[in-house]
């Protein structure tokens, strides 16, 4: 039996595609486990029809609270389950604190670890998803890997070569095969007034703003310079910013406006977001995902930190390490309006069947009786 482990919505947009081959496959046994790490009322049966999967078999039910106490809950509910129930295999996806959490577990049980999105550091140790990162990486026992650099840091951590399998991107997986789900869909129901408007008043479309690392949102010299570079940017191009809880608390508590040019939105589910930013001129962000996301489609992001943990999507795709610097900032998106944006391409093997590539080697795995 394999454990497909996933703790938040971004985590299931990763599992998916590795749900949707092991149907197509056939023949291999598994389980889609939600510890619970995030509550997102959004997560609902509709959510999961979209991403053409069942809806998890367990849900542990961790919460939230500090880091330490979300991992201690996480690791204390699944392994009890894990001793019920004896997995051959955890599949962990991302850097997420459920990642670390049972990969510890399922280690310590002597049960085989498969990370995916294996080898990817920013090299930033005050980012939590870094510490994740690294530790599950220095336990696991197979690494599916989404770029070159995962590849090299992997090797360059002592990784035997026969555990490191570069496969391409999940998420790249998940969001071609949801990009076409749209083509067919009624859009209509995924725009409001205000994207449109913020589309149709002006010639050069409109960009779009994701906001909620701590180093950008938490610290008011730093949110207010950002927040003046966006209010710039949009006296040129209208913004929508679905703002995260975190940072929207911040601005609250910062005293910080953003101008008539900027939408504020609440959070958007997958389908709706995806819609909106596919077509945007230009995407602004701190989000490795979002990153990754832009390059497979062609979309120009500028993102607004010193380092990115995805440098693939710097070298080869349309991405900018545009830093926090306002003028930075403003002068990149500048660029993209003149028409001297990067152009990028799609980097090797993400060409939405990462995840067959990933059922077939553990289906190998299996064959041999290693797990």
């Amino acid at each position: 039996m394999i454990y497909l482990v996933a703790g938040a919505r971004p985590n299931f947009m990763k599992i998916a595609p590795i749900v949707r081959a092991l149907q197509t496959l056939g023949g291999l046994i598994f389980r889609i486990i939600h510890t619970g790490q995030h509550y997102d009322r959004e997560m609902n049966d509709v959510f999961f029809e979209e991403l053409g999967i069942p809806a998890p078999d367990v849900f542990m039910g961790a919460g939230g609270g500090s880091h330490s106490q979300q991992t201690s809950r996480i690791m204390i509910a699944f392994e009890e389950l894990c001793l019920r129930e004896r997995p051959h295999i955890v599949v962990v996806v991302g850097d997420v604190n459920s990642t670390l959490a049972c990969s510890i577990v399922a280690k310590k049980l002597d049960i085989p670890v498969a990370h995916v999105e294996a080898g990817l550091r920013s090299g930033d140790m005050r980012m939590p998803e870094e510490i994740n990162r690294l530790v599950t990486d220095s336990i696991s026992d197979f690494f599916f890997v989404t770029e070159p650099s995962g590849v090299a840091h992997l090797r360059h951590e002592g990784k035997e070569e026969a555990a490191i399998h570069y496969v391409g991107h999940v998420m790249v997986d998940n969001l071609l095969y949801q990009a076409e789900k749209l083509t067919h869909a009624d859009t209509s129901v995924y725009e409001t007034s205000l994207f449109k408007t913020a589309h149709l008043t002006n010639e050069r479309g409109y960009g779009v703003v994701t906001l909620h690392r701590p180093s950008n949102v938490d610290d008011p010299e730093t949110l207010g310079g950002i927040s003046s570079a966006l209010n710039d940017i949009a006296s040129e191009l209208p913004l929508i910013f679905p703002v995260h809880p975190r940072t929207r608390v911040n601005l609250d508590k910062f005293d910080i406006h953003l101008g008539p040019n900027v939408t504020l939105v609440g959070p958007q589910a997958y389908m709706p977001f995806l819609n909106l930013w596919k077509d945007a001129t230009v995407v602004l962000t701190d989000s490795g995902g979002l990153q990754e996301e832009t390059t497979a489609l062609g979309v120009p992001c500028i993102t607004i930190r010193d380092n990115t943990e995805r440098p693939v999507t710097v070298e080869e795709g349309t991405n900018v390490l545009a830093g926090t610097d306002p003028l930075r900032i403003i002068a990149e998106v500048r660029r993209v309006l003149r028409g001297e944006g990067k152009k990028g391409r799609r980097p090797h093997l993400w060409d939405g069947k990462a995840a067959q590539r990933i059922v077939q080697i553990l289906a190998t795995e299996y064959a041999r009786g290693e797990p």
